[in-house]
C-alpha cells in the first residue's frame, strides 16, 4: 500500500456534502432513513448538511415509500461520476461491480464508505492506492462486525501499540447455529433450519457456514493489526457443516464450547523471524473464557496487545440497524474531512511480513475416534503420537460392545504434523473411524 501522499482543503464550514447511496437493501434503506430523520444532528456533527443526492437501485420503478422518485437511478456509474457527489456510500455487496464503482469514485476524487467485506478483503491494496493517489478517504468500519468498532480501534485507538493476536466470533449465523446445538442438543441440520426460519441464515448459507464470510473479516483484521496485507486467499478456512451433536456433547463434557473463530496472530520462529497467520475454523473454547459465553447471533473480538493487554469488543455484529450505525459513523468521519479538509488515518502495510503457511501453526487438538476395544490399542495409538513428537494431554474412553469411543486431547503440535498423524490413524486396523478433529485455540484461551 502506498503512503498517504495527498491531503485536501475542505469545502468550508456550512457547505453541504453530496452523497451517492449505492444499494437500497436492508442496510441502504436504514442509512437513508436515519440520515433523513436525524438531518439536523448530522449537520452539526459534520459542520454542514449531509444530502443524499442519488440512490442507485436495480429497479427504479419499484415502490419505495419515503424515497423521492427523482433520487432513484439504475445507472450507478453515472451517479458516482456526477459533479455534485462528494461521497459514495456502497452497500450493494458482491465484488466485481462494486469494485468498478468504488474505483471510479476514488479515481474521480470522491471519498468512499463501504460495508463490503468481500471487496475489501480481495482488493484492499488497489482501493487504498486509488484513495491515496486522489487524497480522499476510504472507510469500511461496517465490513467487520457491523456496529462493533473494531476497525476504528485498530486504525486509531491501538495505532501506537503492537498487536500480537486477534481472535473472535465474527459471524452471527454460525454462532447462532452452534449456540442452538449446545443449548438444545439439536443437530446441525435442525439448527440451520431454525436459523433460516428466523432470518439469521440466507437461503444459500454457504458463505456463512463454510467460513467464507469470517475469512474475509479475518483478512481485514490481520491486515490492520499487523500492518501487512493479508487477503482472503491467505486465510485458511474451515466451516461448521461437519460439526455434530456428538462433537458438541463431547466438548461440553470436557469443559469447552465449540465456536467458529477467526484467529489472526503474529508468529515468531526459533531465530526470531516474524510472520503472520490468519485462519478460520471450529475451535474448542474453555468455558471460563469470555468468548465461550457469546450466545445467539452476537459477535465478539478478543485483542491481545503488547502494552494494552487483553481487550474484548462485544455486540450485535449483523443486521440492518447495527450495520447502518457503522456506515453512518463512517459517513460522519468522511463528511467532516470533506467539509473541513484533511484525511482520516488509513491502513499502513509497511511491515510486509511473510504469510505463514497454516501447516506451520502450533495449536492443540481434540480428536474423537472409534477403536476396537481390546488391550494394547491405546498403547499403539500413543506410540503413533509419540513418533511424531506429539504428547497427549488427556485421554477419555467410553466402552461399547467390542468398540470403544476414544477421545484424546493433545498438547501443542504443528498443524502439518497433526495432518500426518490423522492420516496414519486412519490406516491402523484397530481404528475404525476418526469422527472429528477439532482444534483448541493455542493462544491465551
Amino acid at each position: 500500500m502506498t503512503s498517504q501522499t495527498k491531503s485536501r482543503t475542505g469545502k468550508g464550514e456550512g457547505e453541504a456534502v453530496g452523497i451517492a447511496l449505492l444499494g437500497f437493501g436492508t442496510v441502504g434503506a436504514e442509512v437513508f432513513r436515519l440520515l433523513g430523520e436525524n438531518a439536523d444532528a448530522f449537520a452539526h456533527r459534520i459542520g454542514g448538511p449531509a444530502e443524499i443526492r442519488g440512490v442507485a437501485v436495480q429497479n427504479k420503478n419499484k415502490l419505495r415509500p419515503g424515497v423521492p422518485k427523482d433520487l432513484l437511478t439504475d445507472d450507478a456509474k453515472a451517479l458516482v461520476m456526477r459533479d455534485d457527489i462528494d461521497l459514495v456510500v456502497e452497500v450493494i455487496g458482491g465484488i466485481d461491480f462494486p469494485r468498478e464503482l468504488v474505483l471510479a469514485a476514488l479515481n474521480a476524487g470522491k471519498s468512499v464508505v463501504t460495508a463490503n467485506k468481500a471487496l475489501v478483503a480481495a482488493h484492499a491494496d488497489e482501493l487504498a492506492e486509488a484513495a491515496d493517489n486522489a487524497g480522499v478517504d476510504l472507510y469500511f468500519e461496517a465490513a467487520v462486525a457491523a456496529a462493533i468498532p473494531v476497525v476504528g480501534m485498530l486504525r486509531r485507538s491501538l495505532a501506537g501499540d503492537q498487536i500480537q493476536r486477534i481472535s473472535g466470533i465474527v459471524n452471527g449465523t454460525t454462532n447462532f447455529i452452534l449456540d442452538a446445538m449446545e443449548s438444545t442438543g439439536a443437530s446441525y441440520a435442525d439448527a440451520l433450519a431454525e436459523a433460516t426460519r428466523l432470518g439469521y441464515a440466507e437461503a444459500d448459507p454457504t458463505a456463512d457456514v463454510e467460513g467464507h464470510d469470517a475469512a474475509s473479516k479475518a483478512a481485514i483484521l490481520a491486515s490492520l493489526g499487523f500492518h501487512t496485507r493479508v487477503t482472503f486467499d491467505d486465510v485458511y478456512c474451515e466451516g461448521i457443516s461437519n460439526i455434530t451433536a456428538e462433537d458438541i456433547s463431547a466438548a461440553q463434557q470436557a469443559g469447552y464450547s465449540i465456536k467458529l473463530l477467526a484467529i489472526c496472530e503474529r508468529l515468531r520462529d526459533a531465530e526470531g523471524n516474524e510472520s503472520v497467520n490468519a485462519r478460520v475454523h471450529p475451535t474448542l473454547v474453555p468455558k471460563e473464557h469470555p468468548l465461550a459465553s457469546v450466545s445467539k447471533s452476537y459477535n465478539a473480538i478478543f485483542v491481545e496487545a503488547e502494552a494494552a493487554g487483553s481487550l474484548m469488543f462485544y455486540g450485535n455484529g449483523a443486521g440492518g440497524n447495527p450495520t447502518a450505525s457503522a456506515v453512518l459513523g463512517d459517513v460522519v468521519g468522511a463528511s467532516r474531512n470533506i467539509v473541513h479538509g484533511g484525511r482520516a488515518p488509513g491502513e499502513n502495510t509497511y511491515a510486509t511480513l511473510p504469510i505463514a503457511d497454516f501447516g506451520q501453526v502450533y495449536t492443540r487438538y481434540h480428536i474423537d475416534m472409534e477403536v476396537v476395544d481390546r488391550t494394547g490399542v491405546l498403547s499403539a495409538i500413543s506410540a503413533l503420537f509419540a513418533k511424531h513428537n506429539v504428547s497427549l494431554r488427556t485421554v477419555r474412553q467410553e466402552d461399547g460392545d467390542g468398540i470403544a469411543r476414544l477421545i484424546v486431547v493433545t498438547h501443542t503440535a504443528l498443524e502439518h504434523e497433526m495432518q500426518g498423524i490423522v492420516e496414519e490413524l486412519g490406516q491402523l486396523d484397530d481404528v475404525k473411524a476418526v469422527h472429528s478433529v477439532i482444534r483448541l485455540d493455542g493462544g491465551q484461551l
